[in-house]
This record gives structure tokens, C-alpha cells and sequence, in this order.
């Protein structure tokens, strides 16, 4: 806390005019007395110098530490108030003002309780009219999430400078995809790299992953189209991401609703397919179609050459031979190649169409609907679970079942079909059941490997490819005892939707945010230090962070044993973009640290090392403003790193010690505890390092319109205010 220079001197007053007045009194005395009697006097109070001096001393310290507490109690209770009233007023804290000072301040304190409260129901009572009058346009924003949501294709929206904007669960899962192939790095359960921070998010920026060159290109491409009149300008590249995947980018203009040629562009929605296994596939493809052609035109040559020989007469029996020899030998090896394309193509067909999700009684009523209309034949569908999903490849499987269905209607005359669905363990039982008819194993066999016709035409798929293809299985069974036989297939489920990990199941927004179109009017934010000096501190992008250590000396060897972390773009706090990231110290970790942080020895055993949990850190803190509280002993951590990882922290950083004690002088704690009650904020998962990094973001989200109200607006002001705050001198 900063030394208050009037407490001081009000508990130093009752001495000092006490002093005075010994001194005074002493000057009179001397003036009104002659030598003999003044000498008379001295010779009296020479003895008794001390006894003065101890009784002078003991008044001053009981007067003082009664003018102290009297200074407290009175006239620096007014400036606690003023300072609780500036967050009450800026903040719109619902925390009470508490009713301290002379009775004129309590009655303040008491009279702008009941101005908050009256405050806070005329907000209520408006934030209801504001959410009756929006029903229509949440309802909007519903249907764009849903819509967003079941897009097969990548989305992303950014603004002007990269920084994204909005995307869907498909984008989320593709870039999460790519990350993980170009850090090659061990990943959690759910599949995400180290620290579990996706690699897209509001407000990060695209760059990271395309390269700002190709981008910039095609945007002006965009703008020349417009300005040539095209209704709907688009343009499109092909992009290598760091891992080696290939990308194919399609990008469109985001206008004013109202735009013309001449409107500037407000962002750009980018499309983005991966191509990677495409282009490997059609490589392979033509690497097969030209083995194929300039292998058959060899032997072909071959072959022309031979014959033309043989036709002549005067050709002796052996050479004849030899030459029929060579004609042999060239047939064969035409007769191979055309057998290993047809093999590779068998495959690729197998392959092309991918196994999705699809509800158990559809596929059956598919498979129904198309055997009558095809087939003179009956099916009854009965026996069928609702509930399950299964994953299959819905075209092959139909005309797996067709196939066989034509079968027994062509050849046993077969008129009623019946088709049940049941789940048995960990997978479906698709039956095809008909009226037992005497049918042998060898014909049942031919069926199950005889090519599956297409509208007549036979495709290089059988009914045993088609159960491969799924990973099942199929049989042939009689039942005697209900005088039914039945093809049973056995079919895979869908996979179930993954359980929330312990760390997501974090309070308030239970749903990610995938999209914020505030970011529109982002600013500033650039890589240069200088730009981001003069942005306003509402429109910059933060990363919150926290660690844990085995100790508090850095230099004295302790480590980081986590990292956690969250983002604040537009002025939110967006939980879902979170890091958090356990690390191996390589040494043992103290019992006082154990019962502070909670994290056991065994927890760190075998997890990724400071080397390679930093440098996926900073990729997540890239592009953003550190804020931390307490952050030098934070930085000081991370800056000793330095070396050994190669990876350096240059944004700037703000602390919200520091910032609390700018504008809150008059507090006697700045703790992160003591802020958080201040401001009204509720801790909870404190000594955790996420949840501290949570805490600290939203402490920092309530002191920004204090520092407002203060006048510090920009970036350079919040580091000036906090270069002069007297906690600013800690060192670690």
C-alpha cells in the first residue's frame, strides 16, 4: 500500500504541537524572569530533563495514535467512500457500500445503497423490455448457430486484420486437425495439443494458419471484381498449412447491408476445404493411369512386332516358339497390370463414399421402400429400435440388401420380406428374414460374392465388400422352430458424443460462443508495440494468465508446474478459449506448495516439459496484450525460460495489482481476494492456475471503466499510471 504522507502527519501533529507549546511556554518564562531566577529555574529542571522529555513522548504517541485513528474513522473515510462509490457507479457493482466513518457517512454510504438498489431495478426492469423487444433477432442468431452448426464445410468470418470473427464446429474441429499434424506433439483425449487450447478462436487471428500474403492477394481480387460490377465476387487459392496439409480457400466479401461497388469491405468469409488425401488419391490415380498406358504401350509394341514376325512363312518351329513365347509373356503382363488397376479402383470405389451417422429406423424404411418399388415383393418392417444410430454407408448397404432380395424373389419366388433392427452389445443386428425354404450354403455363398447390379449394370462391389467396408459382419441362418430364415448383418453404432471434461464444466455460458459480430468494429491490436500504445484498453485482445510453481524464488531454482489461461476479445471474457497445461519440473515439489496448489507429485509424472508446453503458450498469447495479477513474479518465471526454449514474451503487460492500486489508493489490500470482494466478483476455483486466470480476467473487466473514469483510456496511460504505483517496485 502507498504511505499515506496525511495520516503521517496527523499522527505526528499532537507531538509536534505539544513540543511547541513546552517551547513557547519555556520563551515566556525565560522573558519574565531575571538572571538569578532563570538560573534558579534551570537549576530545578536540570535534574529533570528526562522525566520532561519521557512525559512529553507519552502524551505525543497517546495524542497521535488518537489523531490516527481519528483521521481513519473521519476524514479518510470519505475518500474509502468516494473510491467504493467510483465502482458502484462505473462498474455497476452490486456489492454495498460499507457504513463506516462519522454518522454523516454512514448515512451517505446507507443513501447510495439505496440509489444502487433502485439503480439496479430500473436496469432489471429495462433489461427485460430490451430482451422482449430482441426475441425476434435472438431468434435470428438462433437459426444462424443452427444453421452454422450442421454446414458440413468450414466456415470462418474475419474482419479486415485477420482476426476472426465467427465459425462453426466445423472449422473448430478442422483447425484443431491441423494443429495437432503440425505440432506432432502428444495431445489430451479429446484430441487437442498441449495446453488444450484450440487452435481457432474469437478474435485470434488467421494468420496464424494461412499465409497473409495469399490472402491479401485474393482479397484485392475480391475488391477488383466488385468494382468491375460482379454480384457475387469470390476468389480462390490453395494454401499449404505448416504441417504439409493443403487447403483449399474460397473467399467471399462481408458488406453493409446496403453496399455498392464503391462500399468498403467490413471482412471476408473464407471456406476452406482440406485436400491433402484428394490430391494424394488423385495422385496415385494418375500414377496408376500412366503405369497403365505406358506399360501397355511397350508391351504392345511388343506384341505387333511378334506377330508380324510370325506371319512369316519362312519362320523355322523354334523361333516360331520363341516369338509365341514372347506373345505369352506380354499377354500376361498386360493381363496383371489391368488386374492391379481394377484392384486399386475396387479399392477407391470402397473407400469414396464415407460412414455417417444415420438413424437405425430410416435406414430401414430406405431399404423397404426401395425393395418394393423395385421388386414385386412385400417387407414388413417390425421389431425395429427406435433409438438406435448407426454409421454406415446408407448407398451400399441398400444396394447390398437389394441384391440379395432380388435373389430370393427371382430364384425362390420369395413374396414377403420382413426386416428387424436390434442392438445387441456394441453394435446393430440388421435381419432379412423370409419363409424357410430349402437353400443351400453354396448358393448362399454365390449371392454374398457375386458383383451387385446397378439398374442392370454390375458394379466391381460385392455383398461381402460392402460388410467389410463397415466393419461387420454377415451370416446365413435358419430358424426351423419359427420357420423363418434370415441374412443377419452386423452393423456398427454411432459413436457417442464425447463427455465434458472436468475442466469445460467451468460456470455461467454452458454453450461455446462461436461468433461475435462487435468484433467488426475492432481496432489496433497489431503486432507493433506502438499501435498498440494508443488503442483504447477496450479494444484490445487479452490473454489472462496464471501459473502455479513448486516454490517463490525463480532464481532459486523453482519451476512452472502449470499454466492457465483465457482470452478477452470485444471486452469478453470468452471461457471456451482456455489454456491449461500441467508440466513435468524435473525435480520434487514441496509439501507447503502441495497444500497451497493441490497438485500432486504424480499428477506431473510423465506430463510434456516446460520446452514444450511455452511455445505452444505463447502461440495461444500471440497477437494479444498479457494481463496478469501480481505478473512480475508470472514474467519473471517465463523470462528465465528464455534461453533454454527460444521463445520471448514482447507484448506488453498488464498487472492487476498495479492497476488496483491506481485506482483504489486508499485500500489497504490489493490482494486478488480483497480486489475481487471490492469489485463484486466471486472467486472460485482459487490456487488453480485456470482459475485464477479466470478471477483475474473478470477483476480486469470491472477495474477497465474505473480506469475510465480515471481518465486512463489507452494502453501507454494504463502502463504510465502503473509504472508510478509504489508496488511497482516489487522485484523478483
Amino acid at each position: 500500500m502507498t504511505v499515506d504522507k496525511q495520516q503521517l502527519a496527523a499522527a505526528a501533529a499532537p507531538g509536534a504541537l505539544l513540543a511547541l507549546v513546552l517551547v513557547v511556554t519555556a520563551g515566556l518564562l525565560a522573558v519574565t524572569l531575571d538572571a538569578a531566577e532563570r538560573a534558579t529555574v534551570w537549576a530545578l529542571l536540570q535534574p529533570r530533563i528526562a522525566l520532561v522529555f519521557m512525559l512529553w513522548l507519552v502524551v505525543s504517541l497517546a495524542a497521535g495514535a488518537a489523531a490516527r485513528w481519528a483521521w481513519q474513522r473521519f476524514a479518510a473515510a470519505p475518500a474509502r467512500l468516494a473510491e467504493a462509490v467510483q465502482v458502484v457507479v462505473s462498474s455497476g457493482s452490486a456489492v454495498p457500500l460499507p457504513a463506516e466513518g462519522s454518522t454523516g457517512s454512514r448515512a451517505l454510504a446507507l443513501a447510495v445503497n439505496a440509489l444502487a438498489g433502485q439503480r439496479d431495478s430500473l436496469r432489471a426492469d429495462m433489461a427485460e423490455q430490451v430482451a422482449l423487444a430482441s426475441h425476434e433477432v435472438e431468434q435470428e442468431r438462433q437459426r444462424l448457430a443452427a444453421l452454422m452448426a450442421e454446414l458440413t464445410q468450414s466456415v470462418v468470418v474475419c474482419n479486415l486484420d485477420g482476426r476472426v470473427l465467427l465459425f462453426n464446429a466445423r472449422a473448430r474441429l478442422q483447425f484443431r486437425a491441423l494443429a495437432l499434424s503440425a505440432q506432432g506433439g502428444p495431445a489430451d483425449a479429446a484430441g487437442r495439443t498441449i495446453g488444450g487450447a484450440d487452435a481457432l478462436g474469437l478474435g485470434r487471428s488467421i494468420y496464424g494458419v494461412l499465409d497473409r500474403r495469399l490472402v491479401a492477394h485474393a482479397l484485392q481480387a475480391v475488391q477488383q471484381r466488385l468494382q468491375r460490377g460482379a454480384a457475387h465476387p469470390s476468389a480462390q487459392f490453395v494454401t499449404a498449412t505448416r504441417g504439409g496439409q493443403l487447403l483449399r480457400v474460397q473467399m467471399a466479401p462481408v458488406r453493409a447491408p446496403k453496399a455498392n461497388a464503391d462500399t468498403p469491405l467490413n471482412g471476408f468469409v473464407l471456406m476452406l476445404d482440406n485436400i491433402t488425401r484428394d490430391m494424394a488419391e488423385n495422385t496415385v490415380r494418375d500414377q496408376l493411369l500412366h503405369g497403365l498406358s505406358e506399360g501397355h504401350r511397350g508391351s504392345l509394341g511388343n506384341l505387333q512386332a511378334a506377330l508380324e514376325l510370325l506371319d512369316d512363312p519362312a519362320l523355322d518351329a523354334p523361333t516360331r516358339e520363341r516369338f509365341m513365347a514372347v506373345v505369352r509373356d506380354e499377354i500376361r503382363t498386360m493381363s496383371r497390370r489391368l488386374n492391379d488397376a481394377a484392384d486399386q479402383g475396387l479399392r477407391d470405389i470402397k473407400t469414396r463414399w464415407p460412414l455417417e451417422d444415420m438413424l437405425g429406423a430410416d435406414l430401414v424404411a430406405a431399404v423397404a421402400q426401395r425393395i418394393e418399388s423395385q421388386l414385386t415383393v412385400r417387407v414388413n418392417v417390425s421389431n425395429v429400435d427406435a433409438a438406435l444410430m448407426l454409421k454406415v454407408d446408407s448407398y451400399s448397404l441398400i444396394q447390398a440388401l437389394l441384391h440379395l432380395a432380388g435373389h430370393l424373389a427371382g430364384e425362390y419366388g420369395i413374396q414377403r420380406l420382413q426386416l428387424r433392427l436390434a442392438g445387441v452389445d456394441a453394435a446393430a443386428q440388421l435381419d432379412l428374414v423370409w419363409a424357410v425354404q430349402a437353400m443351400s450354403t453354396e448358393t448362399v455363398t454365390a449371392w454374398e460374392t457375386d458383383d451387385i447390379q446397378d439398374g442392370g449394370e454390375a458394379t466391381p462391389l460385392t455383398v461381402r465388400d460392402v460388410v467389410q467396408r463397415h466393419g461387420g459382419a454377415l451370416w446365413f441362418e435358419r430358424a426351423r422352430v419359427w420357420q423363418e430364415a434370415f441374412f443377419r448383418f452386423l452393423l456398427p453404432l454411432a459413436d457417442e458424443a464425447a463427455p465434458l471434461q472436468a475442466g469445460a464444466q467451468l460456470p455461467h455460458d454452458s454453450r461455446p460462443e462461436f461468433y461475435d459480430f462487435d468484433l467488426f468494429a475492432l481496432k489496433g491490436g497489431g503486432e507493433q508495440d506502438a499501435a498498440w500504445a494508443q488503442t483504447p484498453l477496450a479494444e484490445l485482445v487479452y490473454t489472462v494468465f496464471d501459473t502455479e510453481t513448486t516454490g517463490l524464488d525463480p532464481s532459486a531454482g523453482d519451476e512452472i508446474i502449470q499454466i492457465g489461461a483465457t482470452r478477452i476479445v470485444a471486452g469478453k471474457l470468452r471461457r471456451q478459449a482456455c489454456f491449461e497445461q500441467l508440466v513435468d519440473p524435473q525435480r520434487s515439489v514441496p509439501a507447503a506448495g502441495v497444500a497451497i496448489h493441490g497438485i500432486q507429485p504424480e499428477a506431473l509424472k510423465g506430463q510434456p516439459l516446460i520446452d514444450e508446453v511455452l511455445p505452444a503458450f505463447h502461440a495461444f498469447a500471440q497477437d494479444s496484450v498479457l494481463v496478469a495479477h501480481n505478473a512480475a513474479f508470472d514474467m519473471r518465471f517465463l523470462q528465465l525460460k528464455e534461453a533454454s526454449t527460444g521463445v520471448r514474451f514482447h507484448q506488453p503487460v498488464l498487472d492487476t495489482l498495479l492497476l488496483s492500486a491506481v485506482v483504489h489508493p486508499q485500500q489497504a489490500s490489493h490482494r486478488l481476494e480483497a480486489i475481487a470482494e471490492r469489485v463484486g466478483v466471486p472467486v472460485l476455483g482459487r490456487h488453480t492456475a485456470l482459475g485464477d486466470a479466470m478471477v483475474t480476467a473478470e477483476v480486469f473487466l470491472k477495474l477497465l471503466p474505473l480506469l475510465q473514469a480515471a481518465g486512463i483510456t489507452t494502453l501507454q496511460q494504463a502502463l504510465d499510471a502503473s509504472r508510478q504505483t509504489y508496488m511497482a517496485r516489487l522485484k523478483y
